[in-house]
């Protein structure tokens, strides 16, 4: 899995050790001339990026990671141990060192304690942040794939059933040709194109998605020879073209509204759609009847699960600016509303 977090923690590391170069240019500048000063820098920077490199792709992810801190604090230990000894015996050797009473070696064994504690603490430090971040980022790589099966979820919600039923009635009126045979071809060709394409995008456009909508209302009216009781408000219709919505967040909505008010069956259904911006709002209202026979309606399961979904996809594109309502009002009727800051 490739993680965003990749860049970051490679930047960590560069950017420590151009602290550390100079850190170490610094405290053994006292000690050494040029140009053996910069060959010391060199080997201590090439020693410790060896150091280094053990404790952050060994020592963590084998023992700390493990939860085996006891063994995790020994060898680290013994590593500080080890690379100061090391530090200590070969450095003097190799390099002419001046030593005196203002520049004693104590002051030398400090500042080699010293660095090499810094690495071993630093190599810890970011080996164990490594894992979180990481950790962080296949939560968030999960989420991501949650909300991709969400909006699946939101595409797959036109009825299956309902589209076969349209072609078998297509096929059954084609044997008769009439302008309904090919208005229907016509509807069902837009609503397909929409589920196709359209919900494939991050964006729509609220005309796009409207016209989705009369689509689906095309289809039904056809099928119950256009007796369905519905009606719009379309305030503001210049700003259709100009506001970007995710895709079939209202179409599903709309489509919960069209399955439970029995429209086409029972003679009083109704779904009422109200759009307008309002205070710096996008407000799309929804009020339909509530079929009065259960069995006339389709599932209210599958309304839950649809309104979860449209929850889910307007948290993760308008987290904190939006407004959802969905509950049962006055009179044997159904609200849905939806506001979202623009």
């Amino acid at each position: 899995m490739e993680y965003h977090w990749g860049l970051l923690l490679k930047f960590q590391h560069i950017f420590f050790f151009l602290v550390f170069a100079i850190i170490t240019f610094f405290t053994e500048n006292y000690f050494l001339d040029v140009p053996e000063l910069i060959w010391s820098v060199l080997s201590v920077i090439i020693f410790n990026v060896g150091i280094y490199s053990l404790v952050y792709f060994y020592l963590v992810p084998e023992f700390y990671l493990s939860n085996k801190y006891p063994e995790f604090i020994l060898y680290a230990l013994i590593s500080f141990l080890v690379s100061s000894l090391f530090r200590i015996l070969l450095e003097p050797a190799v390099f002419n060192m001046n030593f005196n009473e203002t520049l004693s070696n104590t002051k030398f064994l400090y500042n080699v304690y010293t660095t090499q504690g810094i690495v071993i603490l630093v190599a810890s430090f970011l080996g164990i942040t490594k894992d979180k971040f990481l950790i962080e980022q296949d939560f968030k790589d999960l989420g991501e794939e949650k909300d991709q099966l969400y909006l699946d979820l939101l595409k797959s919600k036109m009825n299956p059933h309902f589209l076969l039923n349209t072609l078998n009635n297509i096929y059954s009126k084609s044997f008769q040709p009439s302008e309904n045979t090919s208005e229907s071809i016509l509807q069902l060709s837009k609503l397909l194109q929409y589920v196709i394409y359209d919900t494939n995008k991050e964006r729509i456009t609220m005309a796009q998605e409207f016209s989705s909508i009369q689509s689906l209302i095309g289809l039904y009216q056809l099928k119950y020879n256009n007796v369905l009781n519905i009606t719009f408000d379309i305030q503001d219709e210049e700003t259709l073209e100009l506001i970007d919505i995710p895709p079939s967040v209202c179409l599903t909505l709309f489509e919960n509204a069209l399955k439970h008010s029995a429209a086409g069956i029972e003679p009083e259904s109704y779904i009422n759609v109200v759009y307008k911006i309002q205070d710096q709002e996008l407000l799309f209202e929804i009020e339909n009847s509530v079929a009065k026979k259960k069995n006339l309606a389709g599932s209210m399961n599958d309304s839950g699960l649809g309104n979860k979904a449209v929850i889910n996809i307007l948290e993760k594109n308008y987290a904190g600016k939006y407004t959802f309502i969905s509950e049962p009002a006055e009179q044997n009727n159904y609200l849905t509303i939806l506001k979202i800051k623009l």
